[in-house]
């Protein structure tokens, strides 16, 4: 019976509305059906030759749903469109969205905009058409919609093409609308911020007295502190020339107090673990630091120090101020001046840069990581990464 269903879906699925075609690509993937399956292969193929053809209702429906969203991944993510596959329907979505971008809702664009992130997809045709979007319809959206348009450019460390009349465009709306979401508002300028662009009139706005009252009074005070927190020192390393107001020091905070969700969440397909093993056994258990978080919340992998001669130090000969736990250090500047007055020692960050940290089929680092180290570099501190591209390359701890 179920062949003879599969057979007639093969046979049948041209006439198939584009709910139903997305459906059976999503029951494919809970069944288990090997991507060289014929019902699968004509369902691809069905799938891709429809893109040019989705309307509005069809676009929102296939995003929208939470059952089309497991058929997305599915078609983006599952064993249904391995390598060449996969990369064909991108481009045939690439090729899609500009076209059909003018008669797209905000709603529709911004869940295209949240699956393009969550899957790091650094296609420029899509990331350049969500911008000329929101230059186009941007004064007409509300704040927590224009964060989750500019999310993408951020988390691809991509600047669109238009980046030029879309930034400062972007600063005019949240300069009026920077009090109406004050989440929104700080989400948008941590965005900006890892695109190195920062909005001075908006800083002005966003570490105002006013705000600052307005946010603690919220429910959601404390994240907002978090990224407050890490936007001030941000411009402390970065944008240098900013004369206006700035962060209170009694509500600043660290933005990350332990490692991310994403790394716990992954730690079995981590690098991690082999670089660590490697390390005990080279210099030792007590010459370097795991998971350690430095001020402003920076989540570090490995933290090692080495004297000038090249001698790795063990914990007990490095000075108390470099040692002191983050949680008691002041989330200021105060560390950039400790780490830079250690003369005769070098600190230094082994970086395990695992594969979601980069864009996806790509060398570039996500928007997040890639400022991490900028200001990690800005501290004082010596970067060496290890791109998991090369630690797929180790055979065993020797080789480590």
């Amino acid at each position: 019976e179920f062949h003879a269903l599969c057979q007639a879906i093969v046979s049948g699925c041209a006439k198939f509305d584009n709910f139903s075609i997305v459906n059976c690509l999503y029951a494919a993937a809970a069944l288990g059906l090997p991507g060289e399956s014929p019902l699968v292969r004509v369902l691809e193929d069905e799938s891709r030759s429809r893109l040019g053809r989705f309307n509005q209702k069809d676009v929102s429906m296939v995003f929208s749903s939470e059952a089309n969203n497991k058929a997305l991944e599915a078609i983006f993510s599952s064993q249904l469109f391995y390598e060449n596959r996969q990369e064909r329907f991108i481009r045939s979505m690439a090729e899609w969205l500009p076209r059909k971008a003018e008669n797209l809702t905000p709603y529709t664009m911004a869940l295209i905009a949240k699956y393009v992130a969550r899957h790091r997809l650094r296609e420029p045709r899509l990331l350049d058409t969500i911008a000329n979007f929101l230059l186009k319809r941007g004064e007409q959206l509300d704040s927590k919609v224009i964060q989750k348009l500019v999310f993408p450019f951020s988390r691809m460390n991509y600047r669109p093409s238009n980046h030029g009349e879309l930034f400062p465009k972007l600063e005019a709306i949240l300069e009026q609308k920077a009090g109406s979401s004050p989440l929104a508002t700080v989400n948008i300028l941590m965005s900006m911020f890892q695109l190195s662009h920062f909005p001075q009139t908006v800083l002005h706005q966003v570490f105002s007295p006013g705000f600052i009252t307005n946010v603690m009074s919220s429910p959601y005070a404390l994240i907002v502190r978090r990224y407050l927190s890490l936007l001030d020192a941000a411009v402390e390393l970065e944008f240098r020339e900013y004369s206006g107001p700035r962060l209170d020091p009694r509500y600043r905070v660290l933005m990350f107090e332990h490692a991310l969700t994403a790394d716990e969440a992954n730690r079995k397909y981590s690098y991690k673990g082999l670089v660590a093993e490697a390390l005990r056994q080279l210099v030792g258990e007590e010459c370097y630091r795991q998971d350690e978080v430095l001020p402003p919340g920076y989540c570090t992998d490995f933290l090692l120090w080495i004297n000038r001669s090249g001698t790795v130090l063990p914990l007990s000969r490095v000075p108390a101020a470099s040692r002191a736990p983050p949680a008691t250090s002041p989330v200021t500047m105060s560390l950039r001046s400790s780490v830079l007055a250690l003369t005769s020692d070098l600190q230094v960050v082994l970086s395990v840069n695992d594969k979601w940290h980069y864009c996806q089929n790509s060398d570039i680092l996500v928007g997040s990581r890639a400022m991490r180290d900028r200001h990690l570099r800005l501290l004082g501190y010596c970067l060496v990464q290890l791109p998991y591209t090369e630690l797929e390359k180790v055979s065993g701890i020797e080789e480590a």
